[in-house]
């Protein structure tokens, strides 16, 4: 059985095809079921001539392409290499989506250039995944982006999100390589260079025009070099021999899907099931926390074949034995790390579980609330990662919410120490306050703080939404800019009682 989807999504189930003996049947197989491109890449072993939907035979002698396809194929060959073997287990899963969809197969190799094919990806400006999304963009895909679930990082969704996206990019350009131009440098300036230049590009027609928008100087050097770097690697990944590459295949990536409650430990229904390792957690990377959302029934991805048992477990076993935490109430003002240390996790443990606590001016966990206290098997699941809503561009709103929440989000270059001084605190209160023994922390961690009075007001001058080498909430990876705050307009002595008349 092959890929499985989650019902609702409408995903199509794809089988890989099993190899036959003869090169006939073999190219006739892959095209019924992936198409040309694929047939190129299996028809490469043969010594034939491979075939692309892309139009890159058209630009195999830019000197931008033949710069990359040197260097995939030289200085950068082992990454190159690495980055291809990877692909193995996911590119038949993508090529199915994107043919189905109506769309080259070959815009797969975006997903090689944007991160290798790791779903993990995380760049320095907080985008994740094989497609390498902000989270603002993948919502508006239809992808969820939370504290509990980041499906930027399911490979399948994720792409279901990037054929979304692509495709309003084609409908808006007409052509896939300004597509991909928009996809890594934002609609926005593309839409304004096409503008800007239109009387310098006017007779270049289809996938020209790209190229010839980015001889004006308009486009960021990263973006004039991004079409360049997909049709090298589409050059390369067909012919990998040619180059002097060896391709290791990974198994393919295929699952069936299970129904399973809020809450749900991984970790455990994997002992009940008797399934093997960390088989649960690898094909679920969107759980974030070791169980599915406390607050929703999902679609869990399951080993094929594996469905049925794992439903029988279900039926058996207890619903709490499965659940990953345990409600505990909050009877009277505590501190975090005592409430903590009371039940057995570590303070860390306690928040990654309770994301909203309420904290008071005091630095304590109020009176009344309930904590989710999780248990030791959904711990073995649960990835230490940032808040998947933080960008590094953040809005104003949200950074400022959670300040008014008693938490820190750290920034590029800041201290344990310069941040504990911020809010009237010492180093030692700061990482009392948050389980750390050592003083290093990464940009877009976040801290539990204690508000004082003398905090710092720089906490109003946040970045707005900006430059994030992904596409972010309108796709444009523009620049930063902060934002401007308003000084106080004197008013004459008139103006001041023609005010005055007004509130009486």
């Amino acid at each position: 059985m092959g890929i499985t989807s989650d019902p609702p999504a409408g995903e199509t189930v794809v089988a890989p095809p099993a190899a036959p003996a003869t090169r006939d049947e073999v190219v006739r197989t892959a095209l019924s079921v992936f198409g040309d491109s694929t047939v190129g890449t299996m028809a490469d072993s043969f010594g034939d001539e491979p075939v692309w939907d892309l139009d890159v035979r058209s630009y195999e002698t830019h000197d931008r392409v033949e710069h990359y396809v040197a260097l995939f194929s030289s200085k950068a060959r082992e990454r190159f290499t690495s980055r291809l073997s990877r692909g193995t287990r996911y590119e038949p899963m993508i090529r199915a989506k994107l043919r189905a969809s109506g769309m080259p197969e070959d815009l797969t190799y975006l997903a090689l250039i944007e991160s290798g094919y790791d779903p993990h990806a995380y760049s320095r400006a907080a985008a994740v995944g094989i497609w390498q999304f902000m989270s603002s963009t993948a919502r508006d895909v239809g992808m969820r982006v939370d504290w509990w679930m980041d499906e930027r990082r399911d490979p399948a969704r994720a792409t279901d999100g990037a054929i979304r996206f692509l495709g309003f990019l084609h409908r808006q350009f007409g052509s896939f390589y300004l597509a991909a131009a928009a996809y890594n440098g934002g609609p926005g300036r593309v839409s304004r260079g096409l503008t800007r230049f239109a009387e310098e590009l006017e007779g270049a027609a289809g996938e020209d025009r790209f190229f010839a928008l980015a001889e004006q100087d308009f486009l960021r050097v990263e973006t004039k070099n991004y079409v360049p770097q997909l049709i090298a690697a589409a050059l390369v990944a067909k012919k990998p021999g040619q180059y002097g590459l060896r391709i290791d295949t990974l198994p393919v990536y295929e699952y069936d899907s299970l129904r399973v409650a809020p809450g749900t430990s991984l970790a455990a229904l994997a002992t009940a099931g008797s399934l093997p390792g960390n088989a649960l957690k690898d094909l679920n990377p969107a759980l974030l926390r070791g169980i599915t959302p406390p607050d929703a029934e999902i679609w869990l991805r399951v080993p094929v074949g594996s469905a049925e048992k794992l439903r029988a477990a279900i039926d058996t076993v207890r619903p709490d034995a499965l659940r990953g935490f345990r409600a505990v109430r909050v009877e009277v003002a505590a501190s975090a790390s005592s409430v903590a240390s009371r039940h057995g996790v570590s303070l860390k443990q306690l928040r990654w579980f309770n994301p909203n606590w309420r904290i008071s001016r005091q630095g304590k966990l109020t009176a009344g609330q309930t904590l989710r206290v999780p248990t030791d098997a959904a711990l073995t699941y649960a990835r230490e990662l940032p808040d998947p809503s933080l960008e590094k561009f953040g809005g104003a709103a949200g950074t400022k919410g959670l300040t008014a929440r008693g938490v820190h989000v750290v920034r590029r270059g800041e201290t344990l120490g310069a941040i504990a001084r911020r809010y009237g605190l010492t180093e030692s209160q700061l990482k009392s306050m948050n389980g750390l023994r050592g003083t290093r922390i990464l940009a877009g961690q976040t801290l539990q703080i204690r508000k004082s009075t003398g905090a710092d007001h720089s906490v109003r001058n946040v970045t707005k939404a900006g430059s994030s080498g992904a596409p972010g909430a309108s796709g444009v990876k523009g620049k930063s800019q902060k934002s401007r705050v308003k000084k106080p307009v004197k008013k004459s002595g008139a103006a001041k009682k023609k005010a005055a008349s007004k509130v009486r």
